[in-house]
């Protein structure tokens, strides 16, 4: 099933839950070292459990930002695939494209669409039409 963002009535691709989740457990995993939210609680917390206010919004935007940053100083080798458990990978394995450098632009969505772009495109029309932004199945 093809999961999503959705704002108003527009919808962000992302692609299946399994590769969202790996998203988010990359970020908690390498990026607020195993204390999921506590650095980025506005993703972590409250866009993960579902749903961003639109008061929301501008803080979305500038943690997004900041993980963006941070995470092209990682690796792709440090792809945290399931937060729980770490034993699985991605099915595909190692074998990625040689343009994926670092976790900055590891993950596309399943349009082919870098998830960053994405993310941001989702923020600025809930921020342009002032609503809220829900992750919602396909």
């Amino acid at each position: 099933m093809a999961i999503g963002l959705e704002v108003r009535n527009n919808w962000y691709e992302i692609g299946s839950s399994d590769f969202l989740y790996s998203f988010f457990s990359t970020i908690a995993a390498v990026l607020e070292k195993e204390a999921w939210g506590k650095r980025f609680p506005v993703i972590m917390t409250r866009l993960y459990n579902g749903c961003i206010e639109k008061t929301e919004m501008p803080e979305a935007k500038r943690e997004l930002l900041t993980i963006q940053k941070e995470l092209k100083l990682h690796s792709p080798k440090e792809i945290v695939w399931n937060y729980e458990d770490r034993t699985l990978s991605p099915p595909w394995g190692d074998n990625i494209s040689d343009s994926i450098t670092d976790l900055s632009n590891y993950f596309y969505t399943s349009d082919g669409e870098d998830m960053f772009v994405v993310f941001f495109k989702a923020i600025d029309d809930a921020i342009e039409t002032g609503s809220s932004l829900e992750i919602s199945p396909l």
